[in-house]
């Protein structure tokens, strides 16, 4: 399990439904009616792949590179990731895409690697801010390129479904490293490429 937090004493499963089932009773309802015999089940079961990430070290994605790129050396862009997290603060969800570039000084990575590692992110707690700058910081020490950008644009529930219930807004963030932070031109380039 790979954490970048501190280490979690996790309970078991039987623990971790019964959490639910009191959640169901604090809600109100009875937890051992027919309809919701088996949420407490589908819950731990849906949380293991809503959390996946925090069994899943981001650097090892990002360890096999290709040097043979006939000497390519232009910015690298996947554009349009899908991005599904969970609010920190109120467990709800965060919809929206990343865009994720990186501009390579010897060698380049399999494009599937970066929309692995924004989905390891992903699948943590996080607010958007912090995980935008894992995902770059991830890649840029990883991959040691010329500089990376990454931007995503996503929906919060915690803005929409509670509180101030603000529907169609969406938040926007964005890290820039190395060339993309400290080159006009290419910052430019990438934001063009992303249509923004």
């Amino acid at each position: 399990m790979c954490n970048d937090e501190t280490a979690v004493n996790r309970p078991s499963r039987e623990q971790a439904e019964e959490a639910v089932r009191t959640l169901l009773r604090w809600a109100g309802d009875d937890p051992d009616r027919e309809g919701l015999r088996g949420t407490p089940d589908r819950v731990v079961r849906s949380y293991g792949e809503f959390f996946a990430g925090y069994e899943q070290d981001p650097a090892e994605i990002l360890r096999r590179t290709f040097d043979e790129t006939d000497g390519y050396d232009e910015i690298v862009l996947l554009r349009d990731i899908r991005v599904e997290s969970y609010c920190e603060h109120h467990m709800v969800p965060i919809i929206g895409v990343a865009h994720v570039a990186y501009l390579p000084r010897k060698r380049v990575v399999g494009i599937s690697k970066l929309a692995r590692v924004v989905e390891v992110y992903a699948k943590r707690l996080q607010i958007q801010e912090k995980m935008t700058a894992q995902i770059a910081n991830t890649i840029q020490e990883e991959l040691d390129p010329l500089g990376v950008a990454v931007v995503i644009d996503a929906n919060h529930q915690c803005m929409s479904t509670r509180g101030v219930h603000k529907t169609g807004v969406s938040m926007v963030t964005s890290r820039m490293l190395g060339a993309f932070r400290d080159d006009p031109v290419t910052r430019r380039e990438f934001f063009s490429m992303i249509g923004k």
